[in-house]
């Protein structure tokens, strides 16, 4: 069954999983969007990790319907992860996973701005198979399934390539999520003909590329469910991911940082050049 599903997914059946994303996202958080009370938000690591009622119950909702949806398959999510650390070793296994990031942009969020989304990527043994990346408040679906190309709301997408003479627009970290070397390398990126801004939801950042509204994003974590629905949008539409060592971005971890996501291969090689400090 599990072989069955993997291929219906891959041959572009996304349908299941879209709805079930969507409904996650009535059902939970957008009847707490702008909604909420102080004592559903709490900080996990500090100001800048905040989680919300809306969150927890999302992931629950998802880890529910997406395992219905492939019997045999685990999730790992935020929240799940944040409970048990252990949970995110599933991504070495041999089960399929659910990647899921119930809200991310919670900051937004919780200040009742609508730049936020749900993030769920399948893969299989390290390798990313399919992402959707829902963004409920601006009614924006995006679809990503190796081999066969991005879509925003059922339209194919592509994040085409800069001006050679345009400046290149590049989200990043927020320093708080850096190590002292990682800010170093960033401070790279204050270039000329390049304009580094922080980073909003990291899934809206890689969907801003994928349809080719940003240049390139520089982050310095590598939690799956920020990154791993995004990377594969981006992948789909044209663009590449690279570490600062010049090695794919892997989802399972041990990755060399900072880590770039680009529109296209010549962009991502001068981002990279810029965080090496070369």
């Amino acid at each position: 069954m599990i072989e069955d599903f993997l291929d219906h997914v891959l041959a572009g059946g996304t349908t299941e999983v879209e709805e079930a994303v969507r409904k996650a996202a009535a059902a939970e958080i957008m009847p707490r969007f702008r909604q909420l009370a102080a004592h559903e938000i709490v900080e996990k690591n500090g100001p800048h990790d905040l989680v919300t009622v809306a969150d927890r119950a999302a992931e629950a909702h998802l880890t529910a319907s997406l395992t219905a949806l492939l019997p045999g398959s685990v999730v790992v999510g935020e929240e799940a992860v944040h409970a048990d650390p252990e949970v995110y070793a599933a991504l070495r296994g041999d089960a399929p996973v659910w990647i899921v990031d119930p809200v991310d942009g919670t900051r937004q969020f919780v200040r009742g701005e609508p730049d936020f989304c749900t993030l769920v990527a399948l893969a299989l043994r390290g390798e990313l198979l399919a992402s959707w990346t829902f963004a409920p408040a601006r009614e924006e679906m995006a679809v990503a399934v190796r081999g066969r190309g991005a879509t925003l709301n059922g339209r194919p997408i592509r994040s085409g390539s800069p001006s050679s003479s345009a400046t290149l627009e590049v989200a990043t970290s927020h320093p708080d999520y850096t190590t002292p070397d990682q800010k170093a390398a960033l401070l790279g990126l204050r270039a000329d003909g390049v304009r580094p801004r922080p980073c909003g939801s990291a899934g809206l950042e890689y969907l801003a590329i994928a349809r080719g509204e940003l240049d390139a994003t520089a982050f310095s974590w590598e939690y799956a469910w920020d990154h791993a629905a995004g990377l594969l949008l981006v992948t789909e539409a044209g663009g590449t991911h690279t570490t600062v060592a010049g090695e794919p971005f892997r989802i399972t971890g041990g990755n060399a940082l900072p880590f770039t996501a680009a529109r296209d291969t010549a962009t991502g090689y001068r981002i990279r050049t810029l965080l090496r400090g070369r």
